[in-house]
C-alpha cells in the first residue's frame, strides 16, 4: 500500500507502471522464435477476422461509431472498405479478430486471448504510419508491429501467470486494455512518462465483469469486449500523447487503488522479468473454434466420432474428465440459449464432434444446435476434474490442457479412454501445427478475396524478412476490400 491515506504528497510512480513503461520503451526483443511466432500469430489472428465477416452478429457492429464519421485516409478495416480513426479502427479489428473464439489463448490463473491486442496494435500503427507519411517522415514498418505484439503478449500473459482476476469476478480483457493502452502510446510517439501515465489510467478503468461469460447471462458481449478493451488502449495513449497527467498510485494507494477495491487488498505479483517467453509459448486455436480448456476433448471426441455415432441411441453416459479450470467455466447443463453459449459448453463442444464428426463456428448456430440429438447427448455426460490435469496445466515446464471422454454403453460395453494431454496449437506440436494454421489461413483467404489479392497477401506473410520491412500502411492497404 501507498503511504498515508490523508496524505496528499504525491508518491514515485508504482513499481509495475515502472517496469511495464521500461521494458515497453527500453527492451530489445532478440528472439527470433518469437519474431516468427508473432507472424504466425498475426497470420491467424487476421484469418480469423475475414471468417468473422459471414457472421451478420458482427459485421452490424462494424464501421464508424455513427454512420457518416469515416476517417479520409484512416485506419483499414481488413476485409472491409472502412476507413477509420485509431480507436474506433481498434475496435473494429479487435472484435473481428476475437468475434469466432478461435484466436490464440493464454492459460494460467487468469487466461485470455493475447492476441486480442493486435487490434489496437494495428491500428495504432496503420494510423501512425500514414500519419508520418503525409508529414514526409519514414512510416512504421511490420517489424515494429510484430515488436509490439511480443510486448503486448507479454504483459497480458506475465500478469496472467500469478494473478487471477477472475476469482474476483473480473473479466480477462482488462489485461487487454493494459497490454495495448502501453503498446500503443509507444507505437504512437510516447516517451516512458507518457507510457506510464496511460497505463495508470488503464488501471484506474477497473474491470469489466465476468457475468457476460457464464450462465445465466452468456452471450455475444464476450466477442466484442477485447475489441472494446483494445479501443480503449488506444484512446488512453493518444490522451497520453496531450500531456493528460496520470497517477503514480493507481495500483497501490490505500484505500483508493485498484489493489485494495478490486483485488480484496491482495499485490500485484510478478514472478519473472518481461522479455518473450509468451509469444514463444503461445497457444494457437487451430483445429477448432472452441474455448480453449476444451479443445483437446474435441480432439478425444473426434478420435471416438466412428465407433459412437452409430450407437447413439445405445450410449448410457459420456464421461469427461478435465481441469479444474474447465469444471469452473465450461461445465454447463441446462437449455443454451445462443452461440456464445454453446461455444463455452463443454459438454456441448464433446456431444458435436461425436455426432457428426465435426466443430466448426457453424455448429454453434441455431439450425445445428436445434438438432435434438445433441442436448439427448449432453443429458448423459459426467463431467469431472482430474488432478492430474490440473497440476500440468498449472506446471510452468508443461502448461498441458489435458481432457479425456469415454463413452459408456447401456449393454456394459464401453470405448477406449482416450486422453489428450497438448492440443495441436501448443509449442510442443508447432512442428504438426504450423502447417495446419497456414491451411487455416490460405482458406479464411480464398473464401473473402479474388486469387491475386489474396496472392499477395499470403506472399507477404509467408516471408519473414520481407514482411518486417514493409511499411504498416502498405501492408494494411492489402487488405482493403
Amino acid at each position: 500500500m501507498s503511504g498515508d491515506i490523508r496524505s496528499a504528497q504525491r508518491p514515485d510512480p508504482d513499481a509495475e507502471l515502472v517496469a511495464i513503461a521500461d521494458y515497453v520503451s527500453g527492451t530489445a526483443i532478440d528472439s527470433a522464435e518469437a519474431y516468427q511466432t508473432a507472424r504466425h500469430c498475426l497470420m491467424d489472428s487476421l484469418a480469423c477476422a475475414m471468417m468473422a465477416l459471414d457472421y451478420p452478429a458482427c459485421t452490424k457492429l462494424l464501421g464508424p461509431i455513427v454512420p457518416g464519421a469515416e476517417m479520409r485516409d484512416g485506419v483499414v478495416v481488413p476485409g472491409t472498405a472502412h476507413r477509420l480513426d485509431p480507436v474506433q479502427g481498434a475496435f473494429n479489428i479487435g472484435a473481428l479478430i476475437r468475434w469466432l473464439d478461435f484466436n490464440d489463448t493464454w492459460l494460467a490463473a487468469e487466461w485470455g486471448h493475447p492476441s486480442d491486442n493486435l487490434g489496437g496494435i494495428l491500428a495504432a500503427a496503420d494510423y501512425e504510419s500514414r500519419r508520418r507519411l503525409a508529414l514526409g517522415q519514414t512510416p512504421l514498418t511490420m517489424r515494429e508491429v510484430l515488436t509490439a505484439a511480443i510486448k503486448a503478449h507479454e504483459i497480458q500473459g506475465v500478469l496472467a501467470l500469478e494473478n487471477s482476476f477472475n476469482r474476483v469476478g473480473l473479466d480477462h480483457v482488462l489485461l487487454v486494455r493494459l497490454a495495448t493502452t502501453a503498446v500503443a502510446t509507444q507505437l504512437l510517439g510516447g516517451s516512458r512518462e507518457d507510457i506510464i501515465n496511460a497505463v495508470s489510467n488503464a488501471w484506474i478503468d477497473g474491470g469489466a465483469l465476468r457475468t457476460y461469460r457464464h450462465a445465466p447471462n452468456t452471450g455475444s458481449r464476450k466477442s466484442w469486449a477485447a475489441g472494446d478493451a483494445s479501443a480503449r488502449g488506444v484512446r488512453l495513449a493518444l490522451m497520453s500523447l496531450t500531456g493528460e497527467m496520470g497517477y503514480p498510485s493507481a495500483l497501490t494507494a490505500q484505500g483508493w487503488g485498484f489493489q485494495d477495491v478490486l483485488f480484496r487488498g491482495e499485490p500485484i505479483r510478478r514472478s519473472q522479468a518481461y522479455a518473450s517467453y509468451v509469444m514463444e509459448h503461445v497457444l494457437f486455436k487451430i483445429s477448432f473454434p472452441a474455448e480453449f480448456h476444451a479443445q483437446t476433448a474435441v480432439e478425444a471426441a473426434l478420435q471416438l466420432h466412428a465407433e459412437v455415432a452409430p450407437r447413439l441411441d445405445e450410449v448410457d453416459r459420456v464421461v469427461i474428465e478435465t481441469q479444474e479450470a474447465g469444471v469452473r467455466i465450461i461445465d454447463k447443463t441446462g437449455p443454451l440459449n445462443n452461440p456464445a453459449d454453446r461455444d463455452h459448453c463443454l459438454q456441448y463442444m464433446v456431444a458435436v464432434p461425436l455426432i457428426f464428426g465435426r466443430l466448426t463456428a457453424a455448429d454453434y448456430e441455431d439450425a445445428v444446435a436445434a438438432d435434438p440429438r445433441i442436448d439427448a447427448l449432453r443429458e448423459r455426460m459426467e463431467v469431472s476434474e482430474n488432478e492430474a490435469f490440473s497440476r500440468d496445466y498449472m506446471d510452468p515446464e508443461k502448461r498441458s490442457i489435458g481432457n479425456a471422454v469415454q463413452v459408456f454403453f447401456k449393454d456394459g460395453s464401453k470405448t477406449e479412454r482416450i486422453a489428450v494431454e497438448y492440443p495441436i496449437g501448443h509449442r510442443r506440436r508447432r512442428d504438426e501445427g504450423i502447417p495446419v494454421l497456414e491451411e487455416k489461413f490460405r482458406n479464411a483467404l480464398a473464401a473473402r478475396f479474388a486469387p491475386r489479392q489474396a496472392g499477395a497477401i499470403e506472399a507477404a506473410l509467408s516471408d519473414q524478412a520481407g514482411l518486417e520491412q514493409m511499411p504498416v500502411h502498405a501492408f494494411m492497404d492489402l487488405w482493403r476490400a
